[in-house]
C-alpha cells in the first residue's frame, strides 16, 4: 500500500489536520522531535507577525498508542492561535457579516492563487481561496514530515537542507551532505555558508525597507538511501519525478535541480555524467556525484542531492499592478500580513516532502506491516545491492 499524506485546513481556520496513512506499526514517535521540526518551520530571519502568534504543537489524535505507531492512519492536529481573532470571518458553520465584509478580499495578487483560484472555483471572496493556498498548511506537512523521518532514522537515512542563495547572494559551496553538516540551525538564515548570512540579512532588511520580497535556492540532501528505490519501468514510478511533484507542490517553488544538472547542461556528456569504479571493499560506486544520486528515477546509492528555487514571496507590501473584481478598475494588489522572505523555512518543508517521498519509495521495497519488517527486509536489500553483480 503506498503511503499517503492528506492535510486539511485554512490558515486563519479553528486547526490544521494530516492524516498520515501507510506508517508502519511498532514506530517509536519522539513528539519532542516533531516539536522541534515544526519550531524549524517557523525559525528564520525575515519572517512577518504570524510566526509571534503561533507556537505549533502536534496533537496527536489517532494511529499511535502509547507512544508507538499502530498500522492505522495517523491523526495529527495543529491549533491555529490566531483563529480567536478570525472566528468571525473564518467560522466553519457560521460567521458575521459585517466582519467579513472587512476582510473581503477582491484585489488578486500576481503570482499567487488568488484570482486563478477564484476563477476556477467562482469565489466572490478571493478569501475562499487564499485561506487555502496559504503557506501556514505547510505545517501539518512538517509535522507528518517529522513522522517519515523518524522512519527513515531506523533504517539509517538523514536529511538535511540549507539556504544555498538568497536576493542573489549565491554560496559556492560543493553540494553535498557535508556541505549541509555545517549549517547552524540557530544562525538567522540557515544558510549553507555561514560567512554570507551577513550578506544575507542585509538583502533581507532592503527588502523590507523597499516593501519587496526575496525568494532563493535550498540544497536539499539525504545520506544513507540505499540504491534500487524507485523505478525505471513506469514514468510515474520515476523517483526523481516524485521528488519533483513533491518539492513544487510547496508553496513558492517554482524549479527542481537534481546534483548538478544545470551546470551538466551545459557541457559535453563527458563532463555531465558520474563514471563508476570498484571501492575498497569491491562494491560499485561513483566517482563524482553530478546526477544527485539518481539515475533514470532510481537511487543509485551515491548521497541523494536537490536544489529547490524558490520565488519570492508574492505578497508585497507595496502591492503591484492588478484589477479590482468588484469595480473592474485598475489597483494596487492587495496586502495580507506576509513575510519579506520564507527561504529558509521553505527548505524544511522540503525535507519534510523529500522524507515522506523516501519513506514511501523505501516501504514500497519492504513493506509497511511492521517496523521490525521493515528494517530486516531494509538490510537483506543493502546486503543484496551491495553484493551486485554477484548477487545471483
Amino acid at each position: 500500500m503506498p503511503l499517503r499524506l492528506l492535510t486539511a485546513g485554512e490558515s486563519h481556520g479553528p486547526r490544521l489536520t494530516a492524516i498520515l496513512d501507510g506508517i508502519p506499526a511498532g514506530l517509536s514517535i519522539d513528539a519532542e522531535f516533531v516539536a522541534r521540526e515544526l519550531a524549524r518551520r517557523q525559525h528564520g530571519y525575515g519572517r512577518g507577525g504570524r510566526m509571534k502568534i503561533e507556537k505549533d504543537t502536534a496533537a496527536f489524535e489517532g494511529g499511535i498508542r502509547g507512544g508507538v505507531t499502530l498500522g492505522s492512519p495517523i491523526a495529527i492536529g495543529i491549533v491555529n492561535a490566531d483563529y480567536a481573532n478570525w472566528k468571525d470571518v473564518m467560522g466553519p458553520l457560521s460567521v458575521d457579516p459585517e466582519a467579513v465584509a472587512g476582510k473581503r478580499l477582491t484585489r488578486p495578487r500576481p503570482g499567487h492563487a488568488d484570482l486563478a483560484g477564484g476563477m476556477k472555483y467562482g469565489a466572490g471572496d478571493l478569501r475562499d481561496v487564499l485561506e487555502r493556498a496559504s503557506a501556514r498548511e505547510s505545517a501539518a506537512r512538517v509535522a507528518a514530515g517529522a513522522i517519515c523521518k523518524l522512519l527513515l532514522k531506523k533504517c539509517g537515512i538523514e536529511i538535511r537542507s540549507g539556504v544555498l542563495e538568497l536576493g542573489g547572494v549565491i554560496a559556492d559551496a560543493p553540494r553535498s551532505f557535508a556541505s549541509l553538516e555545517k549549517v547552524r540551525e540557530d544562525s538567522p538564515l540557515r544558510a549553507v555558508d555561514a560567512k554570507l548570512e551577513a550578506k544575507m540579512v542585509a538583502a533581507v532588511d532592503a527588502a523590507k525597507k523597499d516593501g519587496e520580497t526575496l525568494g532563493g535556492a535550498i540544497l536539499v540532501g539525504a545520506r544513507g538511501v540505499p540504491a534500487g528505490l524507485g523505478a525505471y519501468a513506469s514514468w510515474d514510478r520515476k523517483l526523481d519525478g516524485r521528488i519533483g511533484q513533491a518539492f513544487l507542490s510547496v508553496p513558492a517553488v517554482k524549479a527542481v535541480e537534481f546534483g548538478s544538472a544545470i551546470e551538466a547542461s551545459r557541457g559535453p556528456g563527458s563532463r555531465a555524467h558520474d563514471e563508476i569504479e570498484k571501492g575498497a571493499k569491491g562494491t560499485l560506486r561513483r566517482r563524482t556525484n553530478r546526477a544527485g544520486g539518481l539515475e533514470a528515477g532510481v537511487t543509485n546509492g551515491e548521497e541523494l542531492i536537490a536544489v529547490a528555487y524558490m520565488k519570492p514571496i508574492s505578497t508585497l507590501a507595496r502591492g503591484l499592478d492588478s484589477v479590482d473584481l468588484e469595480t473592474g478598475e485598475a489597483s494596487r494588489s492587495a496586502y495580507e500580513r506576509s513575510d519579506v522572505t520564507a527561504v529558509p523555512a521553505c527548505g524544511v518543508i522540503c525535507e519534510a516532502m523529500l522524507a515522506f517521498v523516501l519513506a514511501d519509495a523505501l516501504l514500497e521495497t519492504t513493506g509497511n506491516d511492521r517496523m521490525d519488517d521493515v528494517v530486516a527486509r531494509l538490510k537483506a536489500h543493502r546486503e543484496r545491492v551491495g553484493r551486485y553483480p554477484k548477487s545471483k
